[in-house]
């Protein structure tokens, strides 16, 4: 196979009998190669660049990391865990650039480190290449390293916004739930009577009870009272003659609920879980700890008893 140095086009042949493509011949003998041939240090270049650039951005969203952290003061600056808590900022704003990134590097890196061990007499620069995969390396096991070290950290922050989220549903229902009470002198039957008569101008309430089970809302009532629309007492103008067959066995017309209790559901957002809350009587706990320490009303085998 003859490549054509003037078009580029590839023949079967010599260039004495000219280009298939332009007609170009050759003029003399090809010329020899040099005694001497200096080696190349481009692909150790390579590995340097490649090395100090990963490096110099690391180290960048470290700086700048820290400069958010310190907030102007220069304490902070020379405290030692201070930057390592930069440090693993900027390693969780970099994961899912330089990770894969790192990969790559280290992948090809090895594959042109080899290379230039093998072709010695071709290829210049090993140490230096040593140095720019070395570089590569220390930063990808630095990020992991971090990573690594603030993962129980960042789940606890997740389970801390998990457990804010249910508490901030609670609390809404309960100020809902309050205001009904104060209004109507009793709790809520169910989800639809405190949705019909009380205000939710922002909508709190309504997004509080999507995520909330019907199901989970227990009133009782501890007294029957009864409302009878008039007043109880007699005054001395108002006499109303007794029959001796009348009774004050009458049913109660309306129940008044004096105490609640709301069983929420965990993160699965399935209620009957064992990571299901119980609020009552203004506390709002896991079914767990209810179940360790009794808190609020009875509860057996994990059932809330209402």
């Amino acid at each position: 196979m003859t490549i054509c140095p003037c078009c580029g086009f590839k023949f079967s042949g010599t260039l004495s009998d000219g280009c298939k493509q332009c007609g170009a011949r050759s003029v003399g003998e090809a010329l020899p190669r040099p005694a001497n041939e200096l080696p190349s240090y481009g692909r150790a270049l390579v590995l340097v660049v490649t090395g100090s650039l990963l490096v110099l951005v690391f180290a960048t969203q470290t700086i700048l990391a820290m400069a958010q952290r310190s907030s102007g003061s220069l304490e902070r600056l020379f405290q030692f865990w201070q930057w390592i808590a930069a440090g693993e900022t900027a390693a969780w704003r970099l994961k899912w650039i330089s990770i894969p990134v790192l990969f790559v590097t280290l992948w090809v890196g090895l594959k042109i480190y080899r290379s230039i061990r093998q072709e010695p007499a071709r290829f210049c620069g090993v140490n230096q290449a040593r140095r720019g995969l070395l570089a590569s390396a220390m930063v990808g096991l630095l990020i992991a390293l971090l990573i690594g070290i603030t993962v129980p950290a960042r789940l606890r922050q997740r389970q801390m916004a998990i457990n804010a989220g249910i508490q901030a549903d609670w609390y809404t229902f309960e100020a809902a739930v309050f205001a009904y009470q104060a209004r109507y002198k009793t709790y809520p039957a169910d989800f639809n009577d405190l949705q019909q008569r009380i205000p939710d101008p922002h909508g709190t309430l309504a997004k509080a009870l999507a995520n909330l089970d019907p199901a989970g809302y227990h009133p009782s009532a501890d007294v029957a009272a009864v409302d009878t629309g008039k007043s109880r007492n007699l005054r001395g103008a108002v006499i109303r003659k007794a029959s001796l067959t009348s009774t004050d066995d009458a049913a109660p017309q309306g129940l008044a609920f004096t105490t609640f209790e709301l069983r929420l559901p965990g993160e699965d957002k399935i209620l009957g879980n064992d990571d299901d809350w119980i609020g009552h009587e203004g506390v709002v706990t896991r079914l767990q700890d209810v179940a360790k320490g009794g808190v609020g009303r009875s509860v057996s085998a994990g059932i809330l008893n209402p």
